[in-house]
């Protein structure tokens, strides 16, 4: 009978692992919103390490964040680290692409409590009255990551993040 739950108990995490080893090696999570302001009021909002405080949910997690700026004061080259509780852990961020009122690209990377390195982009698409703003953290999956997304849900547990942050922007960019 031990020997039965053994291998069931065997076979259970061999199939997992083996189902974790074929999911893709990549990921993308990305959230829009619709905001009546010119994309130039909105790229100035994130384009500024230092104004990220006013509408980043992250911020909001641990009122006690250390926070590091450095390089320029923004666009290209301008940083920004932070070193938090349990719940943001440690990381740094680096504006790597800046083209006003358009696009924002940045390399993110993650120290604590799990190293990742990835990109974060900003699309503004200019309607008329109305911008929309896009927000997408994309890079590699490796292997333990494949094995913890089956636990849990990444797109959600980014995503509405992105979807919270972007409703900020949209309330400060429309006042």
């Amino acid at each position: 009978m031990l020997m039965t739950i053994a291998t069931v108990i065997v076979l259970i995490v061999a199939a997992i692992l083996i189902y974790a080893a074929l999911q893709p090696g990549s990921f993308r999570v990305q959230r829009s919103v619709g905001i009546k302001a010119p994309p130039e009021k909105i790229f100035a909002q994130i384009n500024d390490f230092h104004l990220w405080e006013a509408w980043s949910p992250w911020e909001k997690i641990d009122p006690a964040v250390r926070r590091t700026y450095g390089g320029n004061a923004q666009g290209v080259g301008a940083t920004y680290g932070w070193e938090g509780n349990k719940d943001i852990g440690q990381g740094r961020m680096q504006i790597v692409e800046s083209i006003p009122a358009s696009k924002l690209l940045l390399d993110i990377e993650f120290i604590k409590p799990f190293a990742a390195k990835n990109k974060i982009e900003f699309t503004l698409a200019n309607h008329g009255d109305t911008t929309t703003l896009t927000q997408t953290m994309f890079g590699p999956t490796p292997y333990i990551a494949k094995v913890m997304c089956l636990f849990f849900n990444r797109d959600k547990m980014i995503g509405d993040k992105y979807e919270e942050g972007l409703a900020s922007l949209k309330a400060i960019a429309e006042k």
